[in-house]
């Protein structure tokens, strides 16, 4: 249990019916009358939808204790993603469901945080930005310049996201993991 004082970013909820509810957001306002409270933006762990929710300052919420671990990721099985725990060297099978975006950016080697509460995977977290080579895009037309203008290119992933004119084939680049935008070039 903690106080509604308590709540942080990214700190997991036990709500309603024990549903597991992600803090994305909070903020404690107090009004000049009334209560003070707390207004938050919660996340379903499993569904992904999202809600604002206002609780009142200092009531107690249930919080579900999620174990967050660094994996590896090894291969694909099926429509499993195979991730190996670096300590214990155990493999965990998590579905395609579960690692949900994530799949756009994972290459075998890659480190992801997998979220887990009671042995149940609740989802898979990747750094906020990631780096993965260009497997094809169209060729820059003449005349192309630096700023302004995009093309299509599919990831090393598989994954098509938008790249400036001057990018190619081969190419090592950054791409954010939230939004799927291009970061820019990463110097070898």
């Amino acid at each position: 249990m903690a106080s509604t004082n308590d709540l942080k970013n990214g700190m997991v909820l036990k709500l309603e019916g024990g549903q597991l509810w992600s803090v994305v957001e909070f903020q404690h306002v107090k009004p000049g009358k009334g209560p003070a409270f707390v207004r938050t933006k919660l996340k379903n762990v499993l569904s992904g939808k999202v809600v604002d929710k206002t609780f009142n300052a200092g009531v107690k919420v249930e919080t579900a204790t999620v174990d967050k671990r660094d994996m590896q990721f090894s291969y694909m099985d099926g429509d499993y993603f195979v991730f190996m725990d670096m300590e214990t060297y155990d493999q965990l099978h998590i579905d395609r469901k579960t690692v949900a975006d994530a799949a756009n950016f994972l290459v075998e080697g890659f480190t992801a945080t997998v979220a887990q509460h009671e042995g149940e995977v609740l989802f898979v977290e990747l750094p906020a930005a990631v780096e993965l080579t260009i497997a094809e895009t169209e060729p820059g037309v003449q005349g192309d310049r630096s700023t302004g203008g995009t093309k299509p290119a599919t990831l090393e992933t598989g994954h098509q996201i938008q790249v400036p004119l001057f990018i190619t084939t081969g190419e090592k680049i950054k791409v954010d993991t939230r939004t799927s935008d291009y970061l820019g070039r990463v110097n070898s």
